[in-house]
Parts: structure tokens; C-alpha cells; sequence
């Protein structure tokens, strides 16, 4: 019976014991194994059992990429300004058995490396540059320390600068510098708009004058056109009137030629249409010659009568 139960516990230590060497190392972690003190091996992903008081894991590493944000550190530009600058250091450990015996406390050595490095560079640079160069120091810094942490087994992926505190009278001369840069842009501004509305305007009176021009000149051009269609149709009537007088009188011929009138009627009738003439307001008139002897029978004739009259 005793020996049933000496049994039992032995086989209990044995599986407890071997439960207890065994580890599951889960995703994107990995496990450092040392073997009587000496690195013995990596474990990756999956299921392992480690040897019982020979093995033992030194260092559970975690493969995943880290974010640390360091303190301000206080800094001097080339132009003798101080000021802090706070840096965020995003890294990831690609060799764990680097990462474990590489360097003791690698947080704190990447945050003294960071350090150092940002000086470094920011002693080359002036105030005015430091404030512009945001992504020069950026590539700057991850370049020298992933070079300094590669035997570290961590690899540097980005730094970025996250805030650049200069000292107080700094900011308040940039502050006043940028609110003099902020009103003269205004001032042009201001400038250029009065600039532009004055040349509109005067685009404006430009381009009035000159339709007002050109409706003169179109109201002119009317103007003479139909003072001109006026003329036409006054001459147009005037020679209508003429052509009618001129029908109506060779009309009368005419009707005197088929009365069997004879050449002196012809003229006496020419003799009452120059009375009529006379009548108007003409101060010169030309008399044909065969008026001129038709006018002597006349004063012949009349001669005559009177001196019958007398006898």
C-alpha cells in the first residue's frame, strides 16, 4: 500500500514537473532560453518545454513596435540660443538575443543616445533653421540612432520632434515679428484690392465713354441717313411735280394744236405764261425775240385803235 501511494506521488511530480516546463510563447513575442547560465536558444511562436533545472527563460520580448516619448531636453542652437525639445522615438526589437545581452536598460540608453544626438544637431543649426527643419532633424536622428541601436538588436523606424519650446523672450519677439509680417501682408493686401477696384473703375468709365461714343456716332450715322432718305423723296416729289406740270402743259399744246390755233395765239399764250412767271419773284427775265415782235404788233395795234377812236 505504501508503495501504491509512494507511486502516485511520483508520477503527480513528474507531470507537475513537466507541466511546469512547459511554455506557450504567444504571437509577436519571443522568449530568450538560457541552459545552465548560457544562451541556449530563441523560442518563437507556438509551444515549447524547457529542460527542468537546466533551462530557464531570461527574457520575454515582446516584438511588437514600441512608442517612447521623452522629456524635454534642453538644447543650444549655432546662434547661442537655448531652448527644449521634446522628442517621440518609435522603435522595434528585431534581435532578442541582441536586445538581452546587448546593452543593460535600452530604454534608458536610446533616451541618453536621443539626447546627445539632438544636440548634436541642433548645435549646427540656428534658431531660425531649427524652427524650419523639422523633417532635417527628423531624418537626421533616426539615420545615427538606428546605426547606434543596430548592435542592440532594435531597430529605429521614425523620430519625430514633438514640441520646440524656446525661451520666453524668443517667443515673444517672434510673436511680434509675425504680427508685423501678419499687417504689412494686410497692408499689401489692402493695397492690392484698392489697386484693382480703382483700375476696375476706370476700366469702367473707359468702356462707358467709349459706348457712349460709338451710340453718337450710331445716332449721327441715323441722323444723316434719314435726313438723306428726306432729300430723296423731296426731290423724288419736286420732279414728280415737275414731271406732272410738264404733261399737263404739253397736254395743252396739245388740245391748242388740234383747236387749229395758230403761231400768234401760240404766242400770246406764251407771252401770259411769262406774265405769270413775271408774277413770281424772279428780278431778271430773258424774253425771247418772237415775244419781242408780238409785243410791238400789239403796241401797233393799240397805236391804231386809238387814233380810229380819235378820227
Amino acid at each position: 500500500m505504501a508503495g501504491y501511494i509512494i507511486t502516485i506521488i511520483l508520477v503527480l511530480f513528474a507531470i507537475g514537473l513537466i507541466a511546469s516546463n512547459i511554455r506557450i510563447v504567444p504571437q509577436a513575442n519571443a522568449f530568450v532560453i538560457e541552459r545552465l547560465g548560457a544562451y541556449s536558444g530563441t523560442w518563437s511562436v507556438g509551444l515549447h518545454v524547457k529542460v527542468p533545472l537546466l533551462d530557464r527563460v531570461a527574457n520575454k520580448v515582446s516584438l511588437k513596435e514600441k512608442v517612447v516619448d521623452f522629456p524635454p531636453q534642453p538644447v543650444i542652437t549655432k546662434d547661442n540660443v537655448t531652448m527644449k525639445i521634446d522628442t517621440i522615438v518609435y522603435y522595434q526589437i528585431t534581435d532578442p538575443k541582441l536586445y538581452t545581452y546587448g546593452v543593460s536598460r535600452p530604454i534608458v540608453a536610446i533616451e541618453n543616445l536621443t539626447a546627445t544626438t539632438l544636440r548634436n544637431i541642433i548645435g549646427q543649426l540656428e534658431l531660425d533653421e531649427t524652427l524650419t527643419s523639422r523633417d532635417l532633424i527628423n531624418t537626421k536622428m533616426r539615420s545615427i540612432l538606428d546605426e547606434a541601436t543596430d548592435p542592440w538588436g532594435i531597430k529605429v523606424n521614425r523620430v519625430e520632434v514633438k514640441n520646440i519650446l524656446p525661451p520666453a523672450d524668443i517667443q515673444e519677439a517672434m510673436e511680434k515679428q509675425m504680427r508685423a509680417e501678419r499687417e504689412r501682408r494686410e497692408a499689401i493686401l489692402r493695397a492690392e484690392g484698392e489697386k484693382k477696384s480703382a483700375i476696375l473703375v476706370a476700366e469702367g468709365k473707359k468702356e462707358a465713354m467709349i459706348l457712349e461714343a460709338e451710340a453718337e456716332k450710331q445716332s449721327a450715322i441715323l441722323r444723316a441717313e434719314a435726313k438723306r432718305e428726306s432729300q430723296i423723296r423731296e426731290a423724288e416729289g419736286e420732279s414728280e411735280a415737275i414731271l406732272k406740270v410738264q404733261h399737263a402743259t404739253a397736254k395743252g399744246i396739245e388740245m391748242i394744236k388740234e383747236a387749229g390755233a395758230d403761231q400768234a395765239v401760240l404766242t400770246l399764250k406764251s407771252f401770259d405764261a411769262l406774265a405769270k412767271v413775271a408774277d413770281g419773284q424772279s428780278t431778271k427775265l430773258i424774253i425771247p425775240s418772237e415775244l419781242q415782235n408780238v409785243a410791238g404788233l400789239v403796241a401797233a395795234a393799240t397805236e391804231i385803235a386809238k387814233t380810229t377812236k380819235e378820227a
